[in-house]
């Protein structure tokens, strides 16, 4: 039994270690907490795991785009660090390459010799991408400093005169494909533009085109790699919570929320029942909520089916023997058209017959995570949620993704050069996450799901159970998500407990 001597601070417990988790960890440990994160894998991190291969490869297993590094700048921040405490950061260049059917594009470093790239491929396209990211900036400044920080129990959050005034300068009705047909005619310059809301979830045509702060937060302020992998912002998350405080209890699994009179009053983890003041679930929130009976929970089964989530993936983690001199740290396979990938995903709900896909190659940058002469391959496919993904199946796909990969670099009989192999996919993120349909990036950040429309952060009938993450406000994604776990400590931290 884990107890607590000082009756004048909260006993928290927070379920899952990913980003959301490690937050609010952090954030309820610094106000004076005690605060015990349980993990049910034997290492923090959730979707953001690390693993390494006896051969010598390391592979983070999901984020590996770091960008707007200012919101996570602000984390380590409000503990008066630094990012550069934990780790080296590194800005790519370029910061990735998209490949068409006909050629390829390589988005540079810097902001200025982007737009010079829009200019050449469309005459006029370079003023209209200053005017486009101006607008961006506006929108990301705005967007990510004051409309993402609300627990979002109601629209009079957002009732300031800041926000008011700024409400149409946000954009929040127009889509994002009919915004960017605006400012661009190119074919490539609209998926250069295009591609950053692919993370949240939706076809452009169904995002609000507020979220153009993406694009500033990515290409403005450019995309960067923290050495060791991606892995090394979990770790450094985990010791600032230690630091103020929190425990970590790793290979722990929550069975039950044991609940009396609106109140959790214990849980159940490893067979055995642990008393807390307020729990913090950064786990799923659709399995969250079975670990309660079905009159308290916030949703039903038939809710959940209403909405539109984002996808789930096919991932490979290859260990490749030589180098593959023309890949890069990040590329974008669209040579295919976007829209019926889409389809397939969230219309046709298959398996996609001209797949899109991304490829990571971390080796390109940092020489720890692969074998001198080794390449680390992170190849990631987006599916629709629930879909069937039998082994042989992600086999199939993973021929057609390494010939697509040796056709632009020239390279050939990757196949057969594999050293290392793992593939990941939907049921994987079941298993391992408890994530609803095995969704791999949460909810869509459509209109409909946005801000007060997104699921609640704390249950409408349990009065010391709170949410987090990629499911509740403000979305998915890891800035986003480091921002949900600051919402929900700084809300715990209001709970009356008498």
């Amino acid at each position: 039994m884990i107890t607590n001597t000082n009756s004048l601070r909260k006993r928290i417990a927070v379920i899952g270690s990913g980003f959301s988790g490690l937050s609010a960890a952090a954030y309820a440990a610094k106000s004076g907490h005690e605060v015990h994160v349980f993990e049910k894998h034997h290492q923090p991190g959730g979707r953001a795991r690390q693993f390494k291969t006896e051969n010598g490869y390391v592979f983070d297993m999901g984020p590996s785009w770091y960008w707007m590094p200012d919101i996570i700048e602000d984390f380590f921040s409000d503990f008066d660090y630094k990012a550069s405490d934990f780790f080296q950061l590194v800005s790519l260049d370029p910061q990735f390459e998209m490949v068409f059917s006909k050629e390829k594009v390589s988005v540079p470093e810097k902001n200025s010799e982007i737009r010079d790239l829009f200019e050449k491929i469309e005459p006029g396209a370079g003023r209209r991408y200053d005017q486009f990211m101006q607008s961006a900036q506006f929108k990301y400044e705005t967007g990510m400093k004051d409309f993402v920080t609300k627990p979002c129990y109601s629209w009079l959050e957002f009732a300031s005169l800041k926000i008011a005034g700024s409400a149409l300068k946000l954009d929040l009705v127009s889509n994002f494909r009919k915004y960017v047909s605006g400012y661009f005619s190119d074919p490539k310059l609209r998926s250069l533009m295009e591609f950053p809301v692919i993370f949240l979830g939706a076809s452009p045509q169904h995002i609000p085109a507020l979220y153009s702060l993406m694009n500033y937060g990515g290409y403005v302020l450019g995309t960067k790699y923290p050495m060791g992998g991606f892995y090394q912002l979990v770790l450094a998350m985990k010791k600032v919570a230690e630091k103020q405080g929190a425990t970590f209890h790793f290979n722990h699994n929550v069975q039950q929320f044991n609940t009396e009179k609106g109140k959790v009053t214990s849980i159940r983890i490893n067979g055995e029942d642990h008393e807390f003041d307020a729990v913090i679930a950064s786990s799923d929130y659709h399995h969250t909520e079975t670990l309660i009976p079905e009159s308290l929970r916030n949703y039903t089964d038939a809710y959940w089916k209403t909405r539109t989530f984002a996808p789930s993936c096919l991932i490979y983690y290859l260990g490749v023997k030589g180098k593959i001199p023309h890949l890069k740290h990040h590329t974008l396979f669209f040579e295919n058209e976007l829209d019926d990938h889409i389809d397939c995903i969230y219309k046709d709900k298959k398996w996609p017959s001209k797949p899109l896909f991304y490829v990571c190659c971390p080796s390109k940058t940092d020489p720890d995570v692969a074998p001198q002469d080794g390449e680390n391959l992170f190849l990631l496919l987006p599916l629709a949620p629930g879909i069937h993904d039998e082994e042989s199946l992600r086999e199939q796909y993973l021929i057609k993704m390494l010939a697509r990969i040796e056709k632009h670099t020239g390279e050939n009989g990757l196949l057969s050069r594999i050293e290392y192999k793992r593939s990941y996919c939907v049921s994987d993120f079941i298993s391992d996450y408890n994530a609803y349909e095995g969704n791999a990036y949460g909810l869509s950040n459509t209109l409909s799901q946005t801000a007060v429309l997104k699921p609640k952060i704390r249950n409408k009938k349990i009065k010391n159970l709170f949410y987090t993450g990629q499911l509740t406000v403000p979305g998915p994604g890891v800035p986003p998500s480091v921002i949900s776990g600051k919402i929900v400590a700084a809300e715990v931290s209001k709970l009356k407990i008498n």
